[in-house]
């Protein structure tokens, strides 16, 4: 390493966010401008560790060269970096903004200080390579003459599509949406992923050859729509990568009230209003002077929150089933696990600051949804509840006493999803996992169809783009065996 006394020199300081009372005003990413002295000093504290847990399974899905791009940066060898990062992430852009960094919380150095600040410097470092003009489009040096068809564009379709075009493969990426991108378009607002950003991305792969198909429903209903069949007789591969779309609901009563949505309802709408019209043309759900309750916590949660902030709520409350995580790890939470601690992502940051409070609420079953005389929501019943283990299982029990009505003019519903939507296998017998996940092995990502692969969420269930990167890279290399054989 560049500087071996750098982890006990340097105390971790990560870039900040910009101070969240300014960007509340508008949809800009939330993040500062690099500061390249700031990134060598504290690339330096990456320690020479011997085993680099950083990278391991606990760590980074897609195995990326931590270490090694952490010492570029510290010796100011920035496009050495760029393409050491590459070597094993297609998209650090989209990591570098979303991810919540596994890396760190696996990183050597956090069993008993703060980790390496690594995400900050990974986006700094595909954020120069932009900038300097080192992301070229790189075409294939020959065709297969092969085709593939990649149903879904999210992280990993376009994984795979990336990769499997740079095996000389020809791919038509399908989208049911508008526009490219699918979790990262519509799933992840503007101001923590820049559609620009993923549009950026897009437009070079486009350059390598890959073609994109827009508002084509696979298995849908409408006029575009086509069926999996279709792309099973025109593709010699077919790539599912679908998704886990299907989100969970809240079934009791006053559920049909109006006001209350699913939140990629709401965020979806939110973002393309936004990119048509500036949010001008009216068609999305507002929280403008409205009392806002966000139901379930995460990541969708947050953006929940932070999306209603911006459309000029007049409050926020955010329901949490679940206990607050504790301040530090707990003793079944150690090293290199993922830390199950407290976290203030922006959007409790910016409902402090807006109303001086954060916004969450621990232990709350919701009951009821009560509605005035039109049918609107108008509250929520709800109860407290106490954790307790029992035959080996968290288990809840309701507090006698503690009934409470909140306001409420607009509901979220962010609880996580369940699945796929397996519309798009109609008249394909594709085996389910007991999940309703498209069954197919890790690391083989073939289903019961022979030519027919899945990958990502709609293989896995719910998760991160990280993971949606590496399994669109594996079943790339699955595909092109395949085709190969």
């Amino acid at each position: 390493m560049g500087k071996l006394t750098g982890f006990k020199d340097v105390v971790r300081k990560a870039e900040p966010y910009r101070d969240p009372m300014l960007r509340l005003v508008d949809y800009d990413e939330l993040y500062s401008e690099h500061d390249e002295a700031h990134l060598h000093s504290q690339s330096s504290r990456c320690m020479d560790c011997g085993v680099p847990f950083c990278q391991s399974e606990t760590g980074c899905p897609v195995d990326n060269l931590i270490p090694e791009w952490n010492d570029l940066v510290y010796k100011g060898r920035w496009q050495d970096a760029i393409h050491r990062l590459h070597k094993t992430n297609n998209f650090p852009e989209f990591t570098g903004r979303v991810c919540p960094a596994p890396c760190e919380g696996a990183c050597v150095l956090g069993i008993n200080t703060p980790a390496v600040t690594i995400k900050n410097i990974e986006n700094a470092i595909i954020d120069r390579a932009f900038e300097e003009g080192w992301v070229t489009a790189r075409l294939p040096r020959e065709r297969t003459g092969k085709k593939v068809a990649v149903v879904g564009s999210g992280p990993a379709g376009l994984a795979a599509a990336a990769q499997l075009n740079q095996m000389g493969h020809l791919v038509t990426v399908y989208e049911r949406d508008d526009r490219i991108g699918g979790l990262l378009m519509y799933g992840i607002p503007n101001m923590k992923l820049g559609k620009d950003v993923v549009e950026r991305r897009v437009q070079i792969l486009r350059e390598e050859g890959v073609v994109f198909v827009t508002q084509t429903d696979i298995g849908g209903q409408g006029k575009d729509a086509l069926s999996l069949q279709d792309l099973r007789q025109q593709y010699d591969a077919v790539l599912l990568a679908t998704g886990a779309t299907r989100a969970r609901d809240l079934p009791v009563p006053g559920r049909d009230l109006k006001g209350i949505h699913l939140a990629m309802e709401f965020l979806k709408a939110s973002t393309k209003s936004l990119l048509d019209s500036n949010l001008q043309d009216g068609n999305y759900i507002s929280a403008k002077d409205k009392k806002v309750i966000v139901i379930g916590g995460g990541d969708t949660g947050t953006d929940c929150i932070g999306t209603a902030l911006r459309h000029g709520c007049s409050s926020v409350v955010n329901f949490e089933l679940m206990s607050a995580a504790p301040a530090e790890r707990a003793e079944d939470n150690p090293w290199p696990q993922w830390p199950r601690i407290m976290r203030v992502d922006y959007g409790h940051e910016e409902s402090k600051a807006r109303f001086g409070e954060d916004p969450r609420n621990y232990d709350i079953l919701t009951k009821e949804f009560i509605g005035d005389e039109q049918g609107n929501v108008k509250g929520i019943r709800t109860v407290n509840i106490e954790w307790r283990k029992q035959n080996g299982d968290m288990q809840f029990e309701e507090i006698e006493g503690s009934e409470k009505i909140w306001e409420a003019d607009l509901v979220m519903l962010s609880m996580g999803f369940t699945g796929p939507e397996n519309y798009v296998l109609e008249g394909v017998d594709v085996v389910l996992d007991e999940r309703s996940n498209y069954q197919a092995e890790y690391d083989k990502y073939a289903t019961s169809i022979e030519g027919l692969f899945a990958a990502g969420d709609c293989r896995r269930g719910q998760s991160l783009v990280v993971w949606g990167i590496n399994e669109g890279r594996g079943a790339a290399r699955e595909i092109d065996q395949f085709l190969t054989a």
